[in-house]
């Protein structure tokens, strides 16, 4: 009877540390969905998917991906209903970062992300060994330039193909104010416009595109950028007036995060803060791209061959 006893009193011991270690939080507490927003390009794609992967994977995060343009994104992120954005080219966006970041503090500047970033002018450089005039904008002044490039689009003035319309870009204000006789058509997509290109590079025919590095179009055919004059800071500042007349500036890449993550969780804002890699690094996943890996596949590729790199970004 005595030893019955005894048993009895070790189950309720049991049971009564069990409750006790429940009530105390024994478990570990749930983690929150952390939302990263993507923007439309292929690297923008590859930061999110090897961020998401990692904080996945490697620090238990539910992660959810979102589709935003360029604009959009501020207000999501100062309203908390994203975290982060991983790819922003701040010669775009220098009001917005003055207004969320700088101001009103409800957007964080996330560092840099590493690449450097450049928007130009391109044309096939076939074009330039026909005509060297064309590796400068003085050689797409006049009716006779224009009228090699013009399309049915545009009638008898030249065609400048341009990205989608939420890509931030001055080139009607550039091309107005060099006074040259060009319209320009923007592309419905990425997809569109490098669609676009390749069509017109494959047939040998005359186009002058804006486009961006890196990227991994460079590696497929052969471009020489248009030379502009330069950037300046003094130009840029005309650009709610309309006066921009010279070439994009070089971007240091940079991310952006909701003020409110800090709350959310101090470990995936450390995370993201700490995320950081090169422009080869980027170029390399985007060379995967072309070997029939999806951008899931190329992250992984990253980081199954890069640990030491992402190791150091985690908390």
């Amino acid at each position: 009877m005595l030893k019955k006893s005894r048993i009895i009193v070790l189950v309720l011991l049991t049971i009564a540390i069990t409750a006790i270690l429940a009530a105390c939080g024994g478990g570990e507490k749930e983690k929150p969905t952390i939302t990263l927003i993507e923007n439309s390009w292929p690297s923008s794609e590859l930061n999110v998917a090897v961020a998401a992967n990692l904080l996945e994977n490697e620090m238990g995060f539910p992660v959810e991906v979102i589709s935003l343009d360029e604009s959009a994104q501020w207000d999501a992120l100062a309203a908390g209903d994203a975290d982060a954005s991983l790819e922003i080219w701040p010669s775009g966006h220098g009001e917005r970062i003055a207004q969320y970041i700088d101001e009103q503090h409800v957007v964080e500047n996330g560092g840099e992300l590493g690449p450097i970033g450049l928007i130009a002018w391109y044309v096939p450089t076939y074009m330039v060994e026909e005509d060297p005039a064309l590796a400068t904008w003085e050689g797409y002044l006049g009716a006779d330039a224009a009228a090699k490039f013009s399309t049915a689009e545009t009638g008898d003035s030249g065609t400048f193909f341009a990205g989608p319309a939420g890509w931030t870009q001055y080139d009607q204000q550039i091309i107005d104010n060099l006074g040259m006789d060009f319209k320009v058509i923007n592309a419905a997509s990425e997809d569109a416009l490098l669609a676009q290109v390749t069509a017109s590079y494959e047939r040998k025919e005359p186009i002058l595109f804006y486009f961006y590095e890196p990227h991994v179009l460079f590696t497929r055919i052969d471009l020489t950028q248009v030379e502009l004059p330069p950037y300046s800071e003094e130009c840029y500042a005309k650009a709610d007036a309309g006066g921009v007349d010279c070439a994009y500036p070089g971007d240091v890449l940079m991310k952006i995060i909701s003020a409110k993550l800090e709350e959310k969780s101090p470990e995936a804002r450390t995370f993201l803060k700490n995320f950081n890699y090169t422009t080869a690094d980027q170029t390399t996943m985007l060379g995967y791209l072309d070997q029939d890996m999806d951008v899931k596949e190329s992250a992984q590729k990253w980081i199954d061959d890069n640990e030491s790199v992402w190791k150091a970004w985690l908390p």
